[in-house]
Parts: structure tokens; sequence; C-alpha cells
């Protein structure tokens, strides 16, 4: 792929004043968290040699969501081995993480493949419009201070935002919230140093951030109660190594050890899922008997510890050494299960007439859905709505041209979503080399699957905020139109499978 390093004189950009320098690369990667330090790590050294990127963030330091998230206790929700880059497995032993200690693992990642040198931080980009008669993207940016326009041309572009929106959480269907006197904290925006010592806390929800705050609240906190209309399956997970960890540091290279560790964990956690999904009832039960065992006598397993859903219908949570558990045993706090009728200046109402007094609530009720970090996606200046287009590979858009976005699994570790997608992006790049190419486009023309291609969700679960999913995300279809679903296959479809249907080159 030729250099794009010179910079050229362009007007990119709605609401530019006047003609803005743009500077010009090969690709622009927008996110510098995982997705985006793993397309950093695909390009150098899988794309063509020379291949010239930069990395656009609107954050001041490496990290995405673990840089933003900063509430009390905030953890990884699936097992570090696996959500750590296949290239640099996580260095140590417990399964799970705190997000400072996964946000300096990302910036030592980071570093040691030089993409930290590519980073340009507080940068938000604001359009993306693709330009057919020169076949480049047009970026627009803006400086985070100044708002000073920043603009850059590139051949290619990666969406490594995410899938919520940073700047705006999911707003609570609690109702009279607004009127709550005492302090209402948002897990996304946790005040820094905030100070809740012997307060009553209410933690309204029952998902991974809720499992995490009651724990690391109840330390300090008089008392904490989780307040949830619905439970949630919620398992231990030791932190000591796993025998066969131990096994492998015995007779292997570390390094060689824990890249096999790694692999195991992917397996197990394929096996679990699959299992769940097989034989749900068996699993319910064992993981009811699992809760039953860790709870005092006061608290029953039903209605608190008994979803109406089955196993992996949503997400599994995790809890490092049972400190939910543990938690509930101290006496320090409680699960309430109840619908929320109001709230007022100083109580909480429960559909059951029973009233809750707390110093402060926090909301941890799921974060608001966003597809591209919000940015406008044009084609030759017509608007793109990624909701009206099938996804590729579950990666690249219908009809747009020249565009990767980056998504995890729903059944496993973000990371892992994002190698397979990364893979996939060097190769086309290198494909696009190969046979002369400017352009590589998902098109259903010539595809075997007609018009009438049934609609599949990206994310195949049932969490109250992945609720209207399909009017914000791309849609997913069968064949090279399916969502991804495995990391293996999806792997080796990235190395070696066939670009066509679906993928044109001209």
């Amino acid at each position: 792929m030729d250099s794009l390093a010179a910079t050229s004189t362009e007007s990119v950009g709605k609401g530019t004043a006047q003609p803005q320098r743009a500077e010009s690369v090969d690709v622009v990667i927008i996110g510098a968290g995982v997705s985006g330090i793993q397309a950093a790590r695909s390009i150098q050294t899988g794309a063509p040699k020379g291949t010239t990127y930069v990395i656009l963030d609107r954050r001041d330091r490496i990290g995405g969501t673990w840089d933003l998230f900063r509430y009390p206790g905030v953890r990884s929700d699936s097992d570090v081995f696996t959500f750590g880059f296949s290239w640099n497995p996580w260095p140590r032993g417990g399964p799970l993480a705190t997000g400072p200690e996964i946000a300096r693992y990302l910036a030592a990642s980071a570093t040691q493949i030089g993409a930290d040198r590519h980073m340009r931080f507080r940068h938000r980009v604001v359009s993306l419009d693709w330009t057919s008669d020169d076949k480049r993207w047009n970026v627009a940016a803006a400086r985070a201070e100044s708002h000073e326009p920043v603009l850059f041309r590139a051949r290619f572009v990666v969406l490594g935002t995410g899938y919520y929106d940073a700047q705006e959480p999911l707003q609570s269907p609690v109702p009279g919230l607004d009127r709550f006197q005492g302090d209402v904290l948002r897990p996304q925006f946790w005040p820094e140093d905030y100070r809740y010592v012997n307060k009553h806390i209410v933690v309204i929800g029952s998902g991974a951030t809720a499992v995490t705050l009651l724990p690391s609240l109840a330390e300090d906190a008089r008392h904490v109660t989780m307040v949830q209309r619905s439970p949630t399956y919620i398992a231990s997970l030791p932190t000591t190594p796993a025998p066969w960890t131990r096994l492998w540091q015995f007779f292997l290279p570390r390094a060689v050890a824990r890249r096999w560790d790694r692999l195991l964990r992917i397996v197990l956690t394929y096996v679990l899922w699959h299992v769940s999904r097989r034989h749900p009832q068996k699993v319910r039960r064992l993981l009811e008997r699992a809760s039953a065992a860790q709870l005092p006598s006061r608290i029953p397993v039903r209605p608190h510890f008994a979803p109406r859903y089955n196993p992996w219908d949503q997400r599994l949570c995790v809890c490092p050494d049972g400190d939910f558990y543990r938690a509930l045993r101290s006496t320090k706090a409680s699960v309430v299960t109840d619908v929320i009728d109001q709230v007022t200046e100083r109580e909480i109402v429960l559909g059951s007439g029973r009233r809750l007094r707390p110093d402060v609530i926090v909301p941890a009720t799921g974060l608001k859905l966003q597809f591209a970090g919000g940015i406008r996606l044009s084609v030759d200046g017509a608007p793109v709505d990624p909701a009206t287009r099938f996804s590729w590979r579950g990666c690249m858009l219908q009809d747009v041209p020249n565009l990767v976005f980056v998504l995890g699994y729903v059944n496993a570790s973000w990371t892992l979503g994002a190698e397979a997608t990364g893979v996939l992006m060097a190769r086309i790049l290198s494909h696009m080399q190969k046979c002369g190419a400017d352009v590589a486009v998902p098109s259903r023309e010539g595809s075997d699957e007609g018009e009438g291609m049934e609609r599949v969700p990206l994310f195949d679960l049932t969490s109250t905020y992945l609720r209207g999913v399909d009017k914000i995300f791309p849609k997913g279809g069968v064949g090279q139109w399916a969502p991804k679903k495995n990391y293996f296959v999806d792997l080796w479809q990235a190395t070696w499978g066939s670009f066509s249907p679906g993928l044109k080159f001209y």
C-alpha cells in the first residue's frame, strides 16, 4: 500500500468555515482502548509494509472503557486471561482484574508495540465522509479544549468506539428520581474522591456493575441495599491460579504457559455457554444451589437469585472469591427484589409498600447504546444510517467502502472479537495491494442471500439495556452477513476464508 504521509489542502467536514490543511494517512483508527490497540497491532503485523496509521481518541490517555469507569471496585466482568491480548497475555495470576490494573496493562501493551507514538488524544471525531472521486475518507475532528477543527484523509477507517455512549448514561426508568434530595451517583461518571463512609446507599440494578459495586461500597458504607426488579445469575470465581496454571508454569516457560492458559480458558468459556444452551435447567439448578450455599439464612434463593430467564440469555455475572455473597453475610449489605413505585425527596417507595431511606442512590441500570461513538457517517455527502444496513462478517457496513467497526462477543471477552476483526482488516488491506484495488465494499449484489434475508440482532441477549438495538446497530443476517458467534471460527475465516460472496474490490 502506498504511504500517504504527506499533507494536502482540502475542505472537509460539515461546518468548516474555510479550507483546512488535512493530514493524510493510510488508516485512521478511532479509539485508544482494546479495539484501537489491537487494530494497530494487526496493521503492524498483517498489513502491507509501510502502512501508516493514526489513532484518535477524545480522552486524554489510553484505556477507553477502563479509563472512563472509575466507580468503586470497577473490574473485568469476564476472565482477564481471555480479555488479554494473544500477543501479550495477561501477566498476573488471578482470573479477574481491577479497572486500574487493566488500564495499566493496555498502556503497557500499546507501548510494547509502539502504538502509543501514533496516538492523538483529546481529538473528538465529529464526522466521516467518503468521497468516491478520490476514494478517500474525510475525517473531521475537533480538539477538546479549543474546538479547533483537525482534518485527516484516509484510505481506511477503523471504528474502535465500542457500543455505548461515553458522554451520556442510560436514563434510568425510575419514577421520581429527579426529586430525590440526596446524592444520585451515576457509575459512568463517579465523582473523584467521593466519600460515602457511614452512608446508607441503594444500588438500583442487578447486572455486573451492581454486583461489583455492592461489596466494594459495603466496606465503608453503613449499609448497601441492592434493589432489583429481577434477579441475575451470580457465580463465584476463585482468584487463586487454577491447578493446570500452576502445572504449566512449573514445566513450561512463563510466556508459553500464559498462552496455553488463555487458550484453555477460551475453550472452557465456550463449553460453559454451549452446555447452558443445551441443558438450561440443569445449569440453572447448579447456579441456584451454588448461590444458596453462600447466602446467609435470612436471604432465600427465591426470589432473589432465581432469574426468570435461562443461563446465558443474559451475561453471567461473576464475583471474585464470592465477595458479593460475603458482603451479604456480613449484614452490611442486603438485596431487595421488587419494583420501584416512586422516589420521593427522601425515600424510595417500593411496589410492596416498603420504604427505603437512603442517603445515596446509584442507578446501575445499564449503558446507553451507541454506534460509532455518535460520529456522523456519510458517503458522497449522503447520510448513512447504520441500522438500515446489514453487516458483513460482523465488522463492515453494507455499501460503505473501506470502513471496519469492532464489536466483541456476547458470550466471551471483547478482545477476542477485536482480534478476529483486526486480522480480517489487515488481510483486506494486503489483498487490496495485491490486486491493485483502492476500494473494498460489502455488497449484496450477486449474493445468494436474497432481499428477504432474515434479520438477526448482533447482540443475542435479552438484557434490558439492549432493547432497541435494532434501531441503532447494523443488521445481522445469514451466511457472510451473520453476526460473530465463535472466536475460533471467525479467526479461521479472517485468516483463510474467502472474501466472496459479499466483499467486492475495485
